[in-house]
């Protein structure tokens, strides 16, 4: 995989999404080819604690691999261990395991109300999840091969591989060893119980519960430790925070605080704006934070007025948590916002901050609905 993406690099130069020529306006041919290969979670979903997996959001970089049978698929652990291993999935699953239930989000998810906006994946808010993922600690694995002094990065590869910006890679993600040996880190063979979907990461699949989506890399075949810090793609190409073409950038890591409400009412079935009778209205909605850290409070907003929702028992460490608010709902157009703090004082902001790649959009979620 390296002399092949150095090779492409000599060809092509590594271009981000940060430097790709930023567009206003409509959606291109691209992104809609884009939006209809990769799927949100519908927001009435909210409501589920865990998301079904068929609803859970998706972001399929390249090819969704044939994986025929898990009997013919094994796991290579290799470069700076001591004692190299090659596990099958059985082998994986007859290893200690964990159940964590994980509220996952994509990185670019609210790239769509960005502008200018770099093309890509055309995600509006929809673009998360939560599951109960069940696997191997990777921590316990790792001790057991016995990384070498001098190791620098745990790299994941999978096996889906494409082209992105003229480089052709398989997708690869890296973690430093001190983040790889977390406790809740984890080789995830099933989702909500049941086998991994092949659009999941059939048959394996890492999870590191916090961060953005990106780090969980699917279709998961090879790990390997490493001597030097990882440049693939996929770790420097992208999921950098950059606000100019030029700039090193900062790496897209944890999840940032964010909320989101199950819209009211019934939709328009090309607009979806809201239309609701007036009266009592029972809003239901739901928060989440990055790295475990667990939400303070809710906010919701009618008129401009915000007022503090009432939240749901603390769930689960790295699962959203549901919030209900109370809203009297007058004849006429109205904008419903809501907000999260978490408890490290983190707040959504109320416009959203400019990123050339789209990422880390967690500006306030707004509802327009029509009273009638």
């Amino acid at each position: 995989m390296a002399n092949d993406e150095s090779l492409s690099r000599a060809h092509h130069p590594i271009l981000h999404p940060g430097t790709r020529e930023l567009t206003e306006g409509g959606f291109s041919r691209e992104e809609v080819a884009l939006a209809n290969r990769n799927s949100g979670t519908l927001l009435e979903m909210l409501r589920h604690d865990v998301t079904p997996p068929g609803l859970h959001y998706l972001l399929i970089h390249f090819d969704v691999p044939y994986v025929p049978s898990a009997a013919d698929w094994a796991l290579d652990i290799g470069g700076l261990v001591e004692r190299p291993l090659k596990l099958t999935l059985d082998e994986l699953k007859r290893c200690p395991q964990r159940t964590l239930c994980v509220t996952l989000e994509c990185a670019g998810n609210g790239r769509a109300a960005i502008t200018p906006r770099s093309p890509s994946q055309p995600w509006h808010t929809e673009a998360v999840g939560t599951a109960e993922w069940t696997g191997t600690p990777l921590k316990a694995l790792l001790e057991r091969a016995g990384m070498v002094a001098g190791a620098r990065d745990v790299v994941f590869h999978a096996s889906d591989r494409g082209f992105d910006c003229g480089v052709e890679h398989d997708y690869a993600r890296s973690l430093t060893p001190e983040q790889a040996l977390g406790d809740d880190v984890l080789l995830a063979w099933a989702m909500n119980g049941a086998a991994l979907l092949p659009q999941h990461g059939f048959p394996l699949r890492l999870l590191v519960p916090g961060w953005y989506g990106m780090a969980s890399v699917k279709w998961l075949n090879r790990i390997e430790v490493i001597d030097r810090q990882f440049d693939g793609f996929q770790q420097v190409g992208t999921y950098m925070y950059r606000k100019t073409a030029d700039e090193q950038g900062v790496p897209v890591t944890t999840m940032r605080v964010r909320s989101l409400m199950v819209p009211p009412g019934i939709p328009d079935w090309y607009t979806r704006r809201r239309l609701i009778e007036p009266g009592r209205v029972e809003l239901f909605g739901r928060a989440w934070s990055g790295q475990g850290v667990p939400i303070a409070k809710v906010e919701v907003a009618a008129a401009g007025h915000w007022r503090e929702a009432r939240l749901d028992p603390v769930p689960d460490r790295y699962a959203w948590r549901g919030c209900h608010f109370e809203w009297h709902a007058t004849p006429g157009e109205h904008e419903l916002m809501c907000r999260a703090t978490d408890a490290k004082g983190e707040t959504q902001p109320i416009e959203q901050r400019f990123d050339r790649g789209g990422f880390g959009n967690n500006a306030v979620h707004r509802v327009q609905v029509t009273v009638r």
